[in-house]
């Protein structure tokens, strides 16, 4: 992008996938919730806590949520008054995070950018979101992919257990944090062959790069710049890492423990509270 400072800054639709990966979610079943972005974080629902936190960055334009289903909103009053006053956008999630996703980018213009995150990042800060869309902005990438070192988070959060991607230049977490320009949408037809390997990196690996990364994985060549290089041939999309300095950006609330975590940070005054974001 051009660093031209006569113009707006560039700003950005917010997607947030809303919907529960499976029927029998640990979370959804400790709390009681009408599904999992209604649980409680230290007495508000997760979803709340990241809506609030785009809401307040003067990056984002528009927000869309994708789920939960019509039928639970009115479980979630607050939620369902921002839908009808027309604050948020509700579209209804589709099978699959991938497919919820191109439905939210069929009702974006074309020529807007988008940010793409999910209903449990109940970290989410504002200064989180100003940081990661500003360090997009700066690199020439069709997508970009928030992460954080692992050694960030642990030394954070020492026992807190991550999904972590161990490659030669150390071991990375995901963030939940996507942006995807106009060109970069493409990405999300790639997504779909990977999205139920997550949690198994090197099948992941596997199927969607060549027998050379795999082995490169295997024997513990593989870079984190080298395996982005290696999806952006396949895909046709530039994608471009944005290292994130803040542990809680890889803290999403998947498992109890998430959630016992996600609580202690939010009811205590902890050095990592650092923003002025009212939702945290």
């Amino acid at each position: 992008m051009n660093d031209e400072s006569n113009k707006e800054p560039k700003r950005f639709v917010a997607l947030v996938l809303a919907a529960d990966r499976t029927a029998k979610d640990p979370i959804t079943q400790h709390t009681g919730a009408a599904c999992k972005a209604f649980a409680p974080v230290a007495g508000i629902p997760m979803v709340i806590r990241v809506l609030d936190a785009l809401a307040a960055s003067d990056l984002i334009a528009k927000i869309i949520l994708c789920g939960p289903p019509e039928s639970l909103l009115p479980h979630c009053p607050e939620l369902k008054q921002r839908i009808a006053s027309k604050q948020i956008t509700w579209l209804p999630n589709l099978d699959s995070p991938s497919r919820s996703a191109e439905s939210g980018f069929s009702h974006v213009p074309s020529n807007m950018p988008v940010l793409l995150t999910t209903a449990d990042h109940a970290l989410l800060t504002t200064a989180l979101v100003d940081d990661f869309l500003r360090k997009s902005m700066a690199v020439h990438a069709d997508a970009t992919v928030g992460v954080a070192k692992q050694q960030t988070i642990a030394a954070a959060f020492p026992g807190a257990k991550r999904t972590v991607i161990r490659l030669r230049d150390g071991g990375f977490c995901g963030c939940n944090l996507f942006t995807f320009n106009p060109h970069g949408r493409g990405l999300v037809r790639f997504w779909r062959q990977a999205e139920d390997l997550r949690k198994r990196p090197w099948q992941l690996i596997a199927r969607v790069l060549s027998p050379k990364i795999v082995l490169s994985y295997l024997f513990g060549f593989l870079t984190l710049q080298h395996a982005l290089n290696s999806v952006s041939k396949k895909s046709g999309v530039n994608i471009q890492a944005i290292m994130l300095d803040d542990p809680r950006a890889g803290v999403d609330v998947d498992k109890i423990e998430d959630l016992v975590l996600a609580e202690s940070l939010l009811n205590q005054k902890s050095p990592l509270h650092h923003d002025n974001n009212p939702s945290v």
